[in-house]
């Protein structure tokens, strides 16, 4: 008996030693441990094209920051990424979330939309791992008091704040102030939020917002009749708020309908800024503008990862792309920081996270408020020239100048 007992202690003393050398459910130390973390994006559906690059982004940032070594304050250890398809639905993303913690995701990355968004920030919190949002702009997301939820990119009280401002201060330095506008936006909360915080601070500033139209994003197949709506407007420009998918929509029904506006203003737009835009609107896309969180297209590390991407995916690394990449980044920071990989003390490493970046137009370090909110994050316009997207505002981020009034359509271009 007393043997049976010494051996049944032994191989129990064998199974926690190798618990502890697999890492399970993220331990705190050891070269051996595998880190994971769960990247939630919509791989199938109407934002797939988006999510799939943001997904490969996040594999590429882990795959850098093995080869370089893995985290050193945890002897060398490895990151792994755990995919999941939120398919743009909020249900799924929280299954899929809660399927990542439970197989011992210690931090999450994700997801593109503020509906997926605030649905992994409630399972994230109640299981107490760190989710860090890549993209999502409804300020809504990060206003319910969580400690666990991080967002690197404006949300969307800067995103209209801004885009009012700057259509403002770009039209009145052109010559041709702006003083009225159409709002056509996609009806979740993401577009009417950024609404919200456009129509509030432009109506400070002398903008009237003449009409608010919506749509649909998911479902819509054709704008010529929110575009012929717009048109009958008499604004001064169109604002359109939307992703990638309605937004060339918009473009192909602007076209056709040619509204007597100055500008096509793109505020925290899915499409406008985005280096496949010109090629897929073509001619329809010329003059486009675009106030919206962006990578810095000045910068050469920038280029270098763009470029690397593009070569090892064969795809245009997109600015949501981008922000997945500086996602792991964070975290990677966070657990060298934190010298462990529970979720809790990784958690307030990243709430301490002071990290300077490369990769975005932000006048200061990456650093998170109370709320979980990136203090340091702003948008800048960009606009078409020439079958290209360039930086044209403000002044320290240009590439060109921004070329206003001007629309496809316009006489005599």
């Amino acid at each position: 008996m007393i043997r049976t007992l010494a051996k049944v202690t032994l191989l129990l003393a064998v199974a926690a030693l190798v618990t502890v050398a697999c890492g399970g459910g993220g331990g705190s130390q050891g070269g051996s441990e595998t880190i994971k973390i769960g990247s939630l994006h919509p791989l199938t559906g109407p934002l797939a094209v988006d999510g799939k690059l943001m997904d490969r982004a996040v594999k590429m940032a882990v795959e850098d920051i093995n080869e370089a070594g893995g985290i050193e304050s945890l002897d060398g250890a490895k990151l792994e990424v755990v995919s999941g398809d939120t398919r743009g639905e909020p249900e799924t993303a929280s299954s899929e979330a809660q399927r990542m913690i439970d197989g011992g995701a210690v931090a999450l990355v994700g997801p593109y939309t503020s509906a997926t968004a605030a649905t992994i920030a409630r399972t994230a919190e109640r299981s107490q791992v760190p989710f860090i949002i890549d993209v999502a702009t409804a300020d809504s997301i990060l206003a319910q008091g969580y400690r666990y939820t991080f967002r690197i990119q404006p949300g969307s009280q800067t995103m209209g704040e801004y885009g009012a401002r700057y259509l403002k201060e770009i039209s009145e330095a052109q010559g041709s102030p702006v003083e009225s506008v159409v709002y056509i936006h996609e009806s979740s909360e993401f577009g009417t939020s950024v609404f919200e915080a456009f129509q509030k601070e432009a109506q400070r500033l002398g903008i009237e917002v003449v009409r608010e139209i919506t749509y649909d994003a998911l479902n819509v197949s054709d704008l010529t009749s929110e575009l012929t709506q717009a048109k009958a407007a008499d604004a001064d420009a169109i604002v359109a708020t939307g992703y990638y998918r309605d937004g060339l929509l918009l473009a192909q029904a602007a076209a056709n309908v040619k509204p007597d506006v100055m500008a096509v203003y793109g505020v925290a737009n899915g499409a406008f800024d985005l280096d496949t835009f010109p090629e897929d609107a073509g001619e329809n896309g010329d003059y486009y503008l675009s106030s919206n969180y962006h990578y810095d297209a000045t910068s050469e590390r920038v280029q270098e990862l763009r470029q690397r991407f593009e070569e090892q995916t064969g795809e245009s690394m997109r600015t949501a792309a981008v922000f997945s990449y500086q996602a792991v980044e964070v975290i990677a920071d966070a657990l060298e920081r934190a010298g462990s990989s529970e979720p809790q003390e990784l958690r307030d490493a990243i709430a301490e996270t002071s990290l300077e970046t490369e990769l975005f137009p932000f006048d200061g370090p990456i650093e998170f408020n109370d709320r979980g909110q990136n203090t340091s994050a702003q948008p800048i316009v960009m606009q078409v020239q020439d079958g290209e997207v360039v930086q044209v505002y403000p002044e320290e981020y240009a590439q060109e100048e921004p070329i206003f009034p001007a629309t496809p359509w316009s006489e005599g271009r």
